[in-house]
C-alpha cells in the first residue's frame, strides 16, 4: 500500500474516532428523499411576496415542481401586465449560467441572472426588475411564483445609537385604509478591525392593509412590500409618498485578533474534501487583477460577499467610509452600493491603484485595478498617451509600495 492511501486511511479512521456523531449519522426523514417528490405545487398558482434593497444579488427558489422536470424555466412579468406579456428569461433548457464578476453596472436583466439548481440569481437586482417570477416549464406550465419588489435606498443615514438600540421605526404613514412602516434587518458585524469600521442595517417598507389582493401571500395576509402588487392602484399612489427603503450606518471599533484559533479536526476534514471557507484566518489573502477605460461605471465585488455580510473597502491604506465621519456624506463619485461593491461613477486615470476589501472584520483580497484612457475618434492609437503613462506608472509604484507575499508570487 503506498504511502498516500496509508495517510488516507489513518485519516478516515481518525475521523470516525474523534468527531462524534459521524458514525451514526442518519440523514433527517425530509432529506432522505427528493423534496419534489413530497411538496405538491399549488393548484392555482399563487405569488410569494420577496422584497430585496436595489444593488443586492437577490435568490429565488423553484420550490416545486414535477419529479419527471428535470429543468426548468423562468418567466417574467412586470407588475400590471396581461399574462400575454409574460416573457421566458432562459431557453426552454432553463440553461444560463454567468459568474457574477462578468456582469455589467449597466446590462439589462437578460445579462443579470444565473440558473443553479433550479434558483434563479439576479445580479445587482434593480428597481425596474420588480415583477412577477414564475417557475415553470417549457410547454408554459407555471409551477411557483415570486412577487418581487425592488426598492432603493434614496440616502444613507448616519446612525449615533448604540449597539442595542431600536430594530424598527414607528408607523410612517397612516390611512383609513393603510399604514407603512419600515421592517429592519438586524445590524451587520463591524466590517474591518483595527481602523474605525462601520455597521451597516438595511430597512425596506411595507404596508398593512386588508385591502389586498389575496393571490399575493406572505405569512400575514394583511402585509405586503410597499411595491408588491398586492398592493391596489389606488393605494399605491398613496404609498408613493412615503420615503421607502432606508441604508443606515454607524461607526463601530474593534481590535484584530492577536492570534488564530487553534486547528480543528472538522476544518481539516473541510479542506480534504476540497472545500474551504473564504473567512478562514490561515487562508492568504488573494490577488486580482482588474484593467477598465476610463469615463465609464466601473464596479469592484469583493469575492465571496453575501447580501447579509458585512464588506468594507480600502484604497491603499486609506480607509473608504460609506460616511467620512460624522460629519457627512463619503464623495458619491466613488461610493459603495447597497449590494457592498465599490463602484466608481465615472473611473478616472488616477483611480488606478489597489483596492483592499474586507469580508465580516477580515481584509480577503486585493483588487489591482489599471484606469487606462479610451482614446476618441481624433486620437492616434500609435503615439503614447501621456495620461497612459500615468496610470501605468501609478501602478508600477503601488505595486512596488506593497509588501510581497507567496500568495502574490502564485497570482503573479
Amino acid at each position: 500500500m503506498s504511502t498516500s492511501c496509508s495517510r488516507l486511511l489513518l485519516f478516515q479512521v481518525l475521523v470516525l474516532v474523534l468527531v462524534p456523531g459521524v458514525q451514526s449519522y442518519e440523514a433527517p426523514e425530509d432529506q432522505q428523499e427528493d423534496m419534489f417528490s413530497t411538496r405538491a405545487c399549488p393548484a392555482f398558482l399563487t405569488f410569494s411576496n420577496a422584497a430585496f434593497l436595489s444593488g443586492v444579488t437577490a435568490e429565488l427558489p423553484c420550490l416545486c415542481k414535477p419529479q419527471q422536470i428535470q429543468s426548468v424555466v423562468w418567466f417574467f412579468r412586470k407588475h400590471q401586465s396581461g399574462a400575454e406579456d409574460t416573457r421566458a428569461l432562459t431557453d426552454h433548457h432553463g440553461n444560463r449560467l454567468m459568474d457574477s464578476s462578468h456582469v455589467s453596472h449597466s446590462s439589462d436583466l437578460r445579462s443579470r441572472f444565473s440558473i443553479r439548481l433550479f434558483s434563479l440569481l439576479i445580479f445587482r437586482i434593480r428597481t425596474h426588475d420588480s415583477g412577477l417570477y414564475i417557475c415553470g416549464s417549457a410547454h408554459n406550465d407555471y409551477f411557483y411564483g415570486y412577487d418581487v419588489d425592488v426598492q432603493e435606498a434614496k440616502a444613507v443615514s448616519l446612525v449615533t445609537s448604540p449597539p442595542g438600540g431600536d430594530r424598527g421605526k414607528p408607523i410612517s404613514f397612516s390611512h383609513a385604509s393603510l399604514q407603512t412602516f419600515t421592517s429592519y434587518g438586524p445590524w451587520t458585524v463591524c466590517d474591518r478591525c483595527g481602523p474605525p469600521g462601520e455597521q451597516v442595517r438595511i430597512g425596506l417598507c411595507y404596508v398593512h392593509s386588508r385591502l389586498l389582493h389575496v393571490r399575493y401571500r406572505r405569512a400575514n395576509q394583511t402585509v405586503a412590500s410597499c411595491g408588491s402588487g398586492a398592493v391596489p392602484k389606488a393605494l399605491s399612489r398613496l404609498i408613493q409618498s412615503t420615503d421607502g427603503a432606508r441604508l443606515e450606518v454607524r461607526p463601530c471599533h474593534v481590535t484584530c485578533p492577536t492570534q488564530a484559533p487553534p486547528p480543528s479536526v472538522l476544518k481539516d476534514l473541510i479542506e480534504f474534501l476540497g472545500y474551504s471557507s473564504s473567512l478562514s484566518p490561515s487562508e492568504p489573502m488573494r490577488v486580482y487583477y482588474l484593467s477598465h477605460p476610463s469615463g465609464g461605471v466601473v464596479t469592484l465585488d469583493c469575492p465571496g460577499s453575501r447580501p447579509n455580510m458585512a464588506v468594507g473597502w480600502d484604497h491603499g491604506s486609506r480607509p473608504i467610509y460609506r460616511f467620512e465621519g460624522p460629519t457627512g456624506a463619503a464623495n458619491r463619485r466613488l461610493m459603495i452600493d447597497a449590494g457592498h461593491h465599490l463602484v466608481f461613477q465615472s473611473a478616472h486615470v488616477h483611480d488606478t491603484g489597489s483596492y483592499f476589501c474586507w469580508l465580516q472584520g477580515r481584509r480577503v483580497a486585493e483588487l489591482r485595478l489599471l484606469v487606462y484612457p479610451s482614446l476618441g475618434l481624433g486620437q492616434s492609437e500609435t503615439l503614447p498617451h501621456s495620461e497612459l503613462m500615468e496610470a501605468v506608472i501609478t501602478m508600477f509604484f503601488s505595486n512596488a509600495l506593497q509588501k510581497p507575499s507567496s500568495d502574490e508570487e502564485e497570482e503573479g
